[in-house]
């Protein structure tokens, strides 16, 4: 067994035993239960001894991975504080770390991601680059950037690894004194007045694909210049309902729900997936994910909320 496939395996026995659950393992270790299961199995085929025995609220350690863990956890603490050491003194908690951006996403998810990783990797010199979704990806694809927020829809390259984060769903933008004109959100004439981004943005393309009925009045690249456009009462727009109402009230705007049709799509992460990503890339990686987990909590907790009776 490759001495690189043996280390991932002795690492996952590990987090296994600490948590007493193969499933909350996988969850920390963001991977797959069955896939998880498949590695013990190997692990514990190669070494010729069963580590763990299955009870009813998980596993328990056998005598064979008890000795195992013991053995194990002071050396792997002694390694890792070893290599922590050593990147601290070459300065790999600093350097420069990348990232494309959709411009929507700047607004309410990428802001907090980077306070967060700012906050706890202050040395590190954060390029952050607010792009349409086709050219985010062509950043990554090219490597003029470690990581990328994008919608998934704009990503059909093998070269990049994708990490899901949240799906959001689109919202109608209006004028407070302009409110839709029925469930549809349709004006009288049955379509809708648009200002929207450019035809190669991925939304305008998700609108396209959705046969929503509309007509661009207008045009821009960026989310302010399209909110501007819309307060002066050149039409409307359909941007992430997850865009803060704080911004919108500068405007004079309201969002509003969209429901035929539905408006959903995927927020990703994307890397080149033949490449290692640099410590900072991975610890802003780790934020990133952090930060999601936390919005689709909120977003279990207020659908929770909003089917009760």
């Amino acid at each position: 067994m490759a001495l690189k496939t043996m280390d991932r395996q002795l690492r996952y026995f590990l987090c296994i035993a600490d948590l007493g659950s193969v499933s909350k393992a996988a969850g920390q270790l963001d991977q797959t239960q069955s896939g998880l299961s498949r590695q013990l199995a190997m692990l514990e085929a190669s070494l010729g001894a069963q580590l763990f025995t299955r009870t009813g609220r998980g596993v328990e350690l056998t005598p064979a991975g008890a000795r195992l863990q013991a053995r194990l956890q002071p050396a792997f603490h002694d390694i890792d504080r070893a290599v922590d050491e050593i990147r601290a003194e070459s300065g790999a908690g600093r350097g420069t770390l990348r990232l494309a951006t959709v411009h929507t996403a700047s607004y309410y998810f990428t802001a907090d991601v980077v306070a967060r990783f700012v906050g706890r990797h202050p040395q590190v010199n954060l390029s952050l680059l607010g792009r349409s979704s086709p050219e985010v990806v062509e950043l990554v694809a090219s490597g003029r950037a470690d990581l990328g927020f994008v919608y998934d829809v704009a990503v059909d390259l093998a070269t990049l690894a994708t990490r899901p984060l949240f799906l959001e769903e689109m919202a109608l933008i209006t004028r407070h004194d302009d409110p839709p004109a029925g469930p549809e959100m349709t004006d009288r004439d049955g379509g809708l007045r648009l200002v929207g981004f450019p035809p190669h943005y991925a939304l305008r393309r998700m609108l396209h694909s959705a046969g929503l009925p509309a007509s661009y009045v207008a045009e821009a690249e960026t989310v302010d210049a399209m909110l501007r456009l819309v307060a002066s009462g050149l039409g409307r727009c359909i941007l992430p309902g997850r865009i803060p109402d704080t911004l919108l009230a500068e405007y004079g705007l309201a969002k509003h729900p969209l429901s035929n049709p539905a408006l959903r799509r995927w927020l990703v992460v994307i890397a080149r997936a033949d490449r290692l990503l640099p410590a900072p890339a991975r610890h802003f990686l780790d934020c990133a994910l952090a930060v999601a987990r936390e919005l689709n909590a909120g977003d279990r907790t207020e659908a929770a909320r909003e089917r009760r009776p």
